[in-house]
């Protein structure tokens, strides 16, 4: 047993998280980064990043499928391509952006 207060082992400075930025998989109306101060422990907006970095992940992969089925289909119109083409880059920009921070 110690003299200490009840509680205090949790206040202790060597024990506190220390707060970190998560950038955000969203930007506000004017394009601008969205940051979330954390301690690492999670919660609602951090699960719903979570969520939709999943989410993004998963739309990249698809359209990863998409393009190597189009490209081994000399007929897929040049329209196609460049449509899929944009999205594709959209989907790297999202993915680049979670993994540059």
């Amino acid at each position: 047993m110690t003299n200490e207060p009840p509680g205090s082992e949790l206040s202790a400075p060597s024990e506190r998280a220390v707060p970190q930025m998560r950038l955000l998989p969203w930007s506000t109306p004017d394009d601008r980064p969205c940051f979330l101060i954390t301690d690492g422990e999670g919660g609602p907006v951090s699960d719903l990043a979570d969520s939709i970095e999943e989410i993004q992940l998963g739309i990249g992969e698809e359209l990863l499928r998409h393009a190597r089925a189009m490209h081994a289909d000399p007929k897929v119109p040049d329209r196609e391509c460049r449509y899929l083409s944009r999205r594709l880059a959209e989907a790297l920009d999202d993915a680049l952006r979670v993994a540059r921070n």
